[in-house]
C-alpha cells in the first residue's frame, strides 16, 4: 500500500465533486460569462463578509496578485521569514511588484504586533522604503500548520490601520485553521484588507484559489490577473468543484488533524527522530539528528513505500489529507519502526 504524504496538494477529486464538475453550466469566464465561476466568487465573498473576490489557478497568484495591487515599486513588505509569499514563490515580490521584503522572526511563523510596530520604516526618511503592507500566514506550512491567535491578528490590524498599511492574509490552509479556533470566516473578512485563501489544498479540488477584498481592488486584480496570462476560459469545472468543497469538505479538516497527531506520535517514538514540533492542523515537523540528514530520512522511508519531503537538512514534513485514510494511517505505525 502506498503511503503518499508529501503535500495535501496531492488530492484528487471524489465520485461526487466530479460529477458536479460534469454537470457544472459553463461560459467564458474572461468575458465575465461563466455561471459556475460567477457563483464561487460570489459565495466566498459573501462566506467572508467582503465585497468582491477573484478565482485564480493558484495561491501564489492570489497572493502575488495583492502584492501587486497594494503596492508600488520600491516598496516594502513585511512578513515572517518562514512566510510562503517569500520563500516559495519565486521571487515573486521582486518580479512582479517590484517590492522589497522585510523579513521577521516570529515563533514558528507568527509575527506580533510589537514586531510589525518596531519595523515599520518613517516614510519622510528618503532613504528607506515606504512600509506598504503587513503580510501574514495562516496556518503556517513552515510552522508546522501553527495557528494564529486572533487576538493577536487584531492588535497587528490596529498596527497597520494606524499607519495606513495594508494587512493581507495568504490563508491558503485558513480553513484548517477555523476549524480548531471559533473564529469564523467573517471574522476574518473583517480584519484584512484582502485574503486567499486554496481549494487545492485540504478542501481537495484539483486547481484553484481565491483572492478576497474591496470591488475596487479585485477589479483591478482581475486585470493583472489577465495581464500575467491567467485569462481562463470555460472554467467553471473547477469553480464547480470550488463550490462542492465549500459546502462538503471543511469539516472533514478535523479528521486530517486528528491522522496528523498520530502520525507526530508515532514519529516522537522513531529513534532516528530528535524531536516533532507541535501538530496543530495537518502538518507534521520531524526535527532529525545533526548526525541525520532529511534525504536519508525520506530514502528510509520511501525504500518502505510512505513518501514525505525534505524540508531543509534535518527536517521532514508529512502532510495529512481527504485521500489519506485510517486504513493507511494504521499500515503507517510498523513502517515508522526503525
Amino acid at each position: 500500500m502506498r503511503i503518499d504524504l508529501r503535500s495535501d496538494t496531492l488530492t484528487l477529486p471524489t465520485a461526487a465533486m466530479k460529477e458536479v464538475m460534469n454537470n457544472a453550466p459553463l461560459g467564458d469566464d474572461v468575458y465575465g460569462e461563466d455561471p459556475s465561476v460567477n457563483s464561487l466568487e460570489e459565495k466566498a465573498a459573501t462566506m467572508f463578509g467582503m465585497p468582491a473576490a477573484l478565482f485564480c489557478p493558484t495561491g501564489t497568484m492570489t497572493n502575488q496578485l495583492a502584492i501587486k495591487v497594494h503596492t508600488r515599486p520600491g516598496d516594502e513588505v513585511i512578513c515572517d521569514k518562514l512566510s510562503h509569499i517569500y520563500l516559495y514563490e519565486g521571487g515573486g515580490i521582486a518580479m512582479n511588484a517590484f517590492s522589497s521584503v522585510r523579513t521577521l522572526e516570529g515563533n514558528l511563523g507568527r509575527i506580533t504586533a510589537k514586531m510589525v510596530e518596531e519595523n515599520i520604516n518613517n516614510a519622510a526618511d528618503v532613504h528607506q522604503p515606504v512600509t506598504r503592507m503587513v503580510s501574514l500566514e495562516n496556518t503556517v506550512n513552515k510552522g508546522g500548520g501553527s495557528i494564529y491567535d486572533f487576538n493577536e491578528i487584531k492588535q497587528i490590524k490596529e498596527v497597520c490601520t494606524a499607519n495606513g498599511i495594508i494587512l493581507h492574509l495568504d490563508g491558503a490552509r485558513l480553513f484548517n485553521a477555523l476549524v480548531e479556533t471559533n473564529e469564523t470566516p467573517l471574522d476574518y473578512g473583517k480584519t484584512f484588507d484582502s485574503i486567499s485563501i486554496c481549494l487545492s489544498k485540504g478542501l481537495g479540488c484539483p486547481v484553484g484559489s481565491l483572492l478576497l477584498g474591496e470591488k475596487s481592488f479585485i477589479n483591478q486584480a482581475r486585470r493583472y490577473k489577465k495581464a500575467m496570462g491567467g485569462g481562463w476560459r470555460q472554467a467553471g469545472a473547477l469553480a464547480a468543484a470550488g463550490i462542492y468543497a465549500l459546502d462538503h469538505h471543511v469539516d472533514l479538516l478535523k479528521e486530517d488533524h486528528r491522522r496528523a497527531k498520530a502520525i507526530g506520535e508515532m514519529l516522537s517514538v522513531n529513534s532516528w527522530v530528535e524531536k516533532v514540533y507541535p501538530v496543530n492542523t495537518n502538518i507534521v515537523l520531524a526535527q532529525l539528528p545533526h548526525n541525520i540528514t532529511s534525504a536519508e530520512f525520506v530514502e528510509k522511508l520511501k525504500e518502505k513505500d510512505v513518501h514525505c519531503v525534505s524540508f531543509g537538512k534535518h527536517l521532514v514534513r508529512f502532510v495529512t489529507h481527504i485521500d489519506f485514510t485510517d486504513e493507511q494511517l494504521a499500515a503507517l505505525k510498523p513502517r515508522l519502526d526503525f
